[in-house]
């Protein structure tokens, strides 16, 4: 069995289990009322902040949107389903969201900017540090989300 027919029935199962709990994907199961208010402010302002640097990204080929887009969707979850909703309905930015959380892929401009950003951190950090062993560090920080990225499937 390789490695796409394991990560499809394992995406099957959760999905099993998600539908047999009766919650949707799209939201969070505790209500925002139930939750602290200070919590639910944070979660919104970094929600916020993420939809900011993904409206950037969207102009600038150095930034990621689709990342940011994930995030900002993940923290209005969690504060605010009134604007993830709207987040998901946005005709730019909603399906970029909707295939991730149904096909876990990203479109590929998305993953060879933000593979390229990591590189290029990781030189630009060994240039400013000059240190080897501070950049094996930076390397070490870095190598497990490179690899994920890396690994993620592209959108078609």
């Amino acid at each position: 069995m390789n490695h796409n027919q394991e990560s499809q029935i394992q995406e099957r199962q959760s999905k099993e289990v998600v539908n047999s709990l009766n919650i949707s994907i799209d939201e969070c199961p505790v209500p925002v009322s139930t939750r602290g208010k200070i919590k639910v402010f944070l979660w919104k302002i970094t929600g916020i902040f993420c939809v900011g640097l993904a409206i950037l990204g969207a102009m600038l080929p150095v930034l990621p949107t689709t990342v940011f887009l994930l995030m900002a969707t993940a923290c209005f979850a969690k504060s605010s389903p009134k604007l993830q909703q709207k987040l998901l309905n946005n005709k730019t930015f909603g399906p970029l969201i909707h295939e991730w959380q149904q096909n876990r892929s990203i479109p590929r401009k998305a993953k060879r900017v933000a593979l390229l950003m990591i590189v290029f951190s990781v030189v630009w950090s060994s240039y400013l540090l000059q240190n080897a062993l501070l950049t094996l560090l930076v390397i070490a920080l870095v190598i497990g989300p490179f690899i994920f990225l890396w690994r993620l499937p592209v959108s078609k």
